[in-house]
């Protein structure tokens, strides 16, 4: 087995050597091929010896067990570039914070549904047998129906829980409740749900989780990236699927084309980002928020200087005669200079202007990450990304034009000629039991305003051209999810949650989202079953067998046998099985894309040489592709997907919606809260930004404790602080801080820097809620979660999604007694309660 494979002539393990870091207490800087140590192993069993191959959101390993305990993780040959996360995959299965049995909240056991709901958090619960478990879920589930309907019921939010085409938990639950009853659902997500609701109407897709271009066409044909708010470096390390990191052989061709001055790469960000360091570059670091204003200078530059392409405007765009006079004051007084600009987002109308003529003088290719679009108008980011990708007119040219994906799921591969599997659906066309009417509430929510459904039934708000009704709440069920990691201003989401009766959390971690309910779970990680994956996201590299490594710890069970035992409950267990055992399922999948093969001329073995053969299979490389290319070549033939067929700058079906807040052009709204001189910044002068981050998938791998240990500052989530505003603080490096404002208050251990500018710090989202007191509201949270600190409101009436990015702090030196971190262990038991007791009879 190869573990030091060449790739281009550079060892996987060095080819981020050279990656510079922030500070000696930053082994948080990215190292994709850092020395891997082996995980002491928990006490021995005797079991299974040997070596699985196995996979994960960071990619495919080969993991070594000795008597049924995993003992070394080493990535999967065909990987050329694994990240170091994968030291930390290990620690999901053996972790101080693995929920082992299945529990209930103390005062919920008492009470039931009437129980005192302010007690959430507290962490106190009772171990339960799985059978009286699942008889409260069944319990709980008839008696929200048949009391309130299917409104009151959410059962919508889904997350990044696990790779593998059988065993997804949010397709387990959607299949599983589904065919007990109708539900509450959810529509969008916390990643790009702005993005994704406006980009259809203007550019006729959804656009951010598409393939792009591929990177060899760039290479060959760009003169100048402008990476606008984006640090592919950092977030490729995860994916969807199984990653194959193939794409970082592109960065590392980018990097030498920069270095040779083939290739421009001008980074518009307030942070010196991993890219950067990566690749090189010149960087304009914008003031946070005000990216609108440098984006319509720039318009204004190419219109007066008349750099922009007439042409392509006129054959494929519409609006463009009513956005112009909004560019150039003929409709608010105020004409979008770089002069007028740079007073918001501090960059020079001098540095405008090169940059307007840069783009305009060659080939440009625009890559937008998705963090600017979490701000409060971020509709209005993405739609003026794409408003400038069409002034130059290069959008379908080899290199040219906007993509707002290169950061994800290996964008920028060539994808393969192979077949793609598909998966467990969670649809089964069998009646539910209960169907009731939502009597007028809404069947549909969209995600990031869930908190203020609880909040605020009966409500009705503005989304997407329509006007819902926000329902009574009663019931939630996350499995495989931690609201409690990715929603907005914790402590109003604290306050909000003692209005729901019950809810139900199905996890294999103690999250935050598990310790606020009342009936938790034990699920089996994706390394205690077995199931199959897609290796490679937009490659579509191979297949992959994922096998089980260890047996389920404790007394977790699997997604697919927790709700075959609920639906058994109520007579569906072979409505939700379709009669097939899970290993059935799996075969039947990948047998699906054997057929699918088949059509295309790609051969692959039967299921049982796959299975108990090498468990991989490679597929034939595919062709070199350009994005919007058929569009441009016949606009009339290939037609985007908006209204009228071409890119809209103005969009009549957006400006008959009638919003303020996102009209028929896009536009620069003041934001209620920006740091640099906007609102509020007189009293909390700190913009935080609460992107992704480098060693975590979203919360997960948080928990992992030895890993963990790598990058936490005084055993909190670091803090980036810039070197001015941490003197002023008379703050250094490792120092303990508080941050907070007027939603809340966290400690985090103080990273200073220069590569943040003045006025810009950082904790990144995923940090696990720790609050010093369990359950209540405004308590300091004692590891470091942002989302306490975080603003929650819609970026408009248009996609009412996240505006995490609207936030601003302060911080100062903490000089208190130094806590204990709390939210990385187990709850505490409660003993002396009969675990029988009859909390479905109150």
């Amino acid at each position: 087995m190869a573990t030091q494979n060449n790739h281009k002539g550079i060892t996987r393990r060095r080819f981020l050597s050279g990656l510079a870091i922030a500070s000696a207490a930053s082994v948080v800087g990215t190292s994709l091929l850092a020395p891997r140590k082996a995980m002491a192993a928990t006490d021995a069993v005797t079991g299974f010896n040997g070596e699985v191959l196995c996979g994960s959101h960071w990619g495919a390993f080969r993991a070594k067990v000795v008597n049924g305990v995993w003992t070394e993780t080493t990535p999967f040959e065909k990987d050329p570039h694994p990240t170091v996360m994968l030291d930390a995959v290990r620690e999901v299965v053996y972790n101080p914070a693995r929920v082992k049995y299945p529990m209930i909240r103390i005062d919920w056991l008492k009470q039931g549904y009437k129980s005192d709901t302010s007690q959430r958090g507290n962490n106190r619960f009772v171990r339960v047998p799985w059978s009286q478990a699942l008889d409260f879920f069944q319990h709980e589930l008839n008696r929200v129906q048949e009391t309130y309907g299917p409104s009151a019921l959410y059962a919508g939010h889904t997350g990044w829980q696990s790779v593998g085409k059988l065993h997804n938990a949010g397709t387990m639950m959607k299949r599983g409740i589904s065919l007990h009853g109708t539900t509450l659902g959810k529509m969008g997500d916390y990643s790009t749900g702005a993005a994704q609701v406006i980009l259809p109407y203007i550019a006729g897709a959804m656009e951010v989780y598409e393939q792009q271009t591929s990177w060899d066409i760039v290479l060959k044909n760009t003169d100048t990236i402008v990476m606008w708010g984006t640090d592919p470096v950092k977030n490729l390390q995860v994916g969807w699927l199984v990653p194959d990191h193939s794409v970082y052989g592109s960065y590392q061709q980018l990097a030498e084309k920069v270095k040779n001055k083939e290739i421009k790469v001008i980074h518009i960000d307030p942070v010196r980002n991993q890219t950067m360091k990566f690749v090189g570059g010149e960087q304009l670091p914008v003031h946070p928020q005000s990216d609108i204003p440098l984006m319509l200078a720039i318009a204004h530059t190419l219109y007066t200087e008349n750099l922009y392409d007439k042409e392509f405007i006129a054959n494929y765009t519409t609006g463009f005669k009513q956005f112009m006079p909004y560019v150039m004051g003929e409709t608010d007084g105020i004409v979008k200079t770089p002069e007028w600009a740079e007073k918001i987002c501090g960059i020079k109308a001098s540095q405008i202007r090169e940059l307007a003529r840069t783009m305009a003088g060659g080939r440009t290719q625009l890559v937008g990450g998705w963090c600017l679009q979490r701000m409060q108008h971020g509709e209005q980011w993405a739609w003026m990304l794409v408003v400038l990708a069409a002034m130059l007119g290069q959008i379908g040219q080899p290199g040219g034009g906007f993509g707002f994906g290169w950061h994800y799921n290996d964008a920028g591969t060539i994808t393969s000629a192979g077949p793609l599997m598909s998966g467990f659906s969670g649809v089964t066309g069998v009646e539910p039991i209960y169907n009731g009417s939502f009597k007028g509430y809404a069947k549909t929510i969209p995600v990031a305003r869930f908190v203020d459904c609880i909040s605020n039934p009966g409500t009705k708000i503005q989304w997407n051209g329509s006007e819902i009704t926000f329902p009574y709440m009663k019931m939630a069920i996350f499995s495989g999810n931690n609201p409690f990691a990715h929603h907005q201003d914790r402590n109003r989401m604290i306050k909000a949650w003692t209005k729901l009766e019950t809810v139900v959390s199905i996890e294999h971690q103690w999250t935050a989202t598990c310790r606020f309910a009342d009936i938790v779970l034990p699920a089996t990680t994706t390394y205690e079953r077995d199931d199959i994956e897609q290796f490679g996201n937009h490659s579509n590299k191979g297949i992959l067998a994922l096998r089980k490594i260890v047996e389920p710890m404790f007394e977790s069970k699997d997604d697919f046998d927790i709700f075959r035992e609920l639906c058994s409950r109520f007579n569906r267990e072979e409505a939700f099985t379709g009669g097939k055992t899970k290993m059935e399922i799996i075969e039947e999948i990948y047998n699906g894309a054997r057929l699918q093969g088949r059509g295309i001329g790609v051969r692959m073995p039967n299921f049982a040489k796959f299975w108990e053969g090498d468990g991989y299979i490679e597929f034939p490389a595919g062709k070199e592709w350009v994005r919007h290319e058929s569009f441009r070549n016949e606009p009339d033939l290939e037609p985007l997907g908006t209204a009228s067929g071409l890119i809209e700058i103005y969009c009549k079906t957006i400006a008959d919606m009638g919003y303020n807040d996102c009209q028929g052009h896009p536009m620069w709204f003041e934001k209620e809260e920006r740091s640099h001189g906007g609102p509020r910044s007189d009293v909390y002068p700190l913009h935080l930004q609460s992107c992704h981050p480098n060693n975590r998938l979203h919360s997960q791998l948080c928990s992992s404790t030895d890993f963990r240990a790598t990058y936490a500052v005084a055993d909190r989530e670091p803090i980036y602080i810039n070197t001015q505003d941490a003197a002023a603080r008379n703050i250094k490096s490792g120092d303990l801080v508080r941050v907070f404002n007027g939603r809340g208050q966290v400690l985090a251990g103080a990273i200073v820097t220069e590569d943040y500018s003045p006025g810009v710090c950082r904790i990144h989202e995923g940090a696990w809620y720790s609050p010093l007191e369990g359950g209540k509201a405004g308590t300091i949270c004692t590891y470091g979660d942002p989302n306490v600190l975080t603003l929650d409101i819609g970026t408009s009436q248009l996609a009412q999604a996240t505006s995490a990015h609207t936030a601003v702090v302060d911080i100062e030196k903490y000089t208190g007694p130094v806590p204990e971190v709390t939210g990385f262990n187990g709850p505490t038991y409660e003993t002396g309660i009969d675990p029988l007791f009859p909390a479905m009879d109150k």
